[in-house]
């Protein structure tokens, strides 16, 4: 069902009541703005605006009406103003030229409630937020932190490999959509607060879990947070899914931020602070009467969940994401294979030190994050009234940056549906024009400037190795073409509308899994 059809079956009598006292507010408000050169935009109704052009993939749908109405556009979702931006001149005018002026991010009262209304990834540029990212890139994702923790990813690596060869010895299928969350929320958990899914552990297991639910809802439409009137009014009973998701993530971090407690109340002597979690660092700066900046548990709890939704699904959707189309391209397979082979040889599994020895394989990666970004679109907020291509963008305008559409655009991509990780190649050597780290404005898989994702290095480091391993281990068969589905489930992320399942196997000749 598309945003309309749900808003249509939401209304009551007391709504359609206001309906008609609003819509004078909104037609004088309308009026007052007429003054305004705004960019082009498409038939709107009274109330919902632009809301009826709207399907369940939002970006899907603003990439459909940029085609016909231009590259910047300006919608009224509701009450609230929008601006979406299709192409990398105007990424550029909006997050570079504009930074400051864009710099914000729109809060939704999901957001604000599961992230205690302290959310690191929501919050203004100010002190709090500097302090948190200079502790997060220098201390969690620090070159030096990365390297302590490179046993761990190796480890949840292998513990992947062993568990599909088990299968494939079985001639079992696997939910691979499954097993790439389980390895990826490893790493974070353990990265963040040294626990793990296993078979008696079920609070990263419960971890996992809230990830999905955390980065469905904050990706779906909620009329409340768009028609004015409605603000509290639960019409389609997100009130009682985001509260639940609080409760327990709430519930979770409380026992193990105790438990953690206590065991820092026993220690008699300071341990080695090198390839501390983040839980401890964080620890830390609440109990330092000293600290540049103040926090309270609430604000832990909320990084913790930042970082989790930031590192576990994204993360699983890339890598599923690149073996969807790996498959789906036979040649371009076998050319990885033929790369890591070459490179790697049947005696041992590829390592982070290969990376730069994989050229093919980090175009591959690119060539998905370019035609499948885990998140389909930057989404900001303006806090001043801007000006871009002579159009005016007032005070409170969101911004939508669609990036997945920019990945699919004919005029900065030749064959743009196309996967041809080769388009990143020059020769046997990677482009260095195509940054995948901001630089590049027609690829922002990672976002770009001082909001681009601190979590780069780590994610390009996982993606690398996971993808190389299971080219390098197994073929992979696929049960009535299932996982052969490009369609994309609705979301922040954009991940596969079904499961990977499929059956693994061994190829000949493999390397040894420890």
């Amino acid at each position: 069902m598309d945003t309309y059809g749900v808003f249509q079956q939401s209304l009551s009598p007391a709504i359609i009541a206001a309906v008609v006292l609003s819509s004078l507010f909104l037609y004088s408000l309308s009026k007052r703005k007429q003054n305004l050169r705004l960019p082009p935009s498409p038939p709107s109704l009274p109330i919902i605006g632009h809301l009826h052009h709207l399907g369940p993939l939002i970006h899907q749908s603003f990439h459909n009406l940029s085609t016909r109405y231009g590259p910047l556009i300006h919608l009224r979702l509701g009450s609230v103003p929008c601006v979406v931006a299709s192409t990398p001149g105007l990424a550029r005018d909006f997050l570079k030229t504009n930074e400051l002026a864009f710099s914000s991010r729109k809060h939704s009262l999901a957001i604000d409630h599961i992230t205690y209304g302290v959310s690191f990834a929501f919050a203004p540029n100010g002190p709090y937020w500097k302090f948190i990212k200079k502790l997060s890139t220098v201390e969690l994702l620090g070159n030096q932190n990365l390297g302590h923790f490179l046993p761990i990813r190796t480890q949840e690596i292998h513990e992947l490999l062993q568990t599909l060869m088990e299968k494939s010895k079985r001639n079992e299928s696997v939910n691979l959509t499954e097993e790439l969350l389980k390895l990826t929320n490893n790493v974070i958990c353990q990265m963040m607060m040294s626990i793990r899914c296993s078979g008696t552990n079920s609070e990263a297991d419960e971890a996992k879990n809230l990830v999905r639910e955390v980065t469905t809802i904050f990706g779906q439409f909620n009329v409340s947070d768009f028609i004015w009137f409605c603000k509290n009014v639960d019409l389609q009973r997100f009130k009682k899914r985001y509260e639940d998701i609080h409760r327990r993530y709430d519930s979770l971090l409380e026992n193990i931020i105790c438990q953690r407690e206590e065991k820092r109340r026993r220690k008699t002597k300071r341990e080695d602070d090198t390839g501390r979690d983040f839980l401890d660092m964080l620890l830390d700066v609440l109990d330092d009467g000293n600290a540049e900046i103040k926090i309270t548990r609430d604000h832990i709890k909320a990084l913790i969940l930042d970082f989790f939704t930031a590192a576990t699904e994204t993360t699983a959707i890339a890598a599923e994401w690149t073996l969807v189309e790996l498959i789906n391209n036979p040649k371009v397979l076998e050319k990885a294979r033929k790369e890591i082979d070459e490179v790697i040889g049947n005696k041992r599994l590829v390592q982070e030190s290969d990376a730069s020895n994989l050229p093919y394989i980090h175009a591959i990666i690119k060539e998905t994050l370019r035609l499948h970004p885990p998140i389909p679109m930057l989404i900001r907020k303006s806090n001043k009234n801007v000006t871009v291509q002579e159009y005016e963008i007032p005070t409170g305008t969101i911004l939508f940056v669609n990036i997945w559409s920019i990945g699919r655009n004919p005029e900065y991509w030749e064959t743009p549906l196309e996967f041809k990780p080769d388009r990143f190649l020059d020769g046997e050597t990677l482009k260095s024009s195509l940054d995948i780290k901001g630089q590049s404005f027609q690829l922002l898989p990672f976002g770009t400037g001082r909001r681009g994702c601190p979590g780069v290095n780590l994610a390009m480091r996982e993606l690398l190795v996971v993808v190389a391993a299971l080219v390098q281990c197994f073929e992979w068969n696929v049960k009535d073409n299932e996982a052969l589905c490009t369609d994309e489930r609705a979301g922040l992320t954009a991940p596969r509308a079904v499961d990977f399942v499929c059956v693994p196997s061994l190829r000949q000749n493999f390397p040894k899994i420890v």
